[in-house]
């Protein structure tokens, strides 16, 4: 029962740190246009 008291905060730290860094991305435009490079690869046979 004691690892508990370990496990709990460093787990509700961690899924908090990757939701800050998720909304970064977001928020940076990372997520933006994810098709437009698959379509240009696929339309440079000219």
């Amino acid at each position: 029962m004691d690892i508990l008291i370990v496990l709990l905060p460093l787990s509700v730290t961690l899924a908090a740190a990757f939701l800050v860094l998720f909304v970064r991305a977001v928020r940076s435009g990372q997520f933006d246009d994810l098709d437009d490079g698959a379509r240009r690869l696929l339309d440079d046979d000219r």
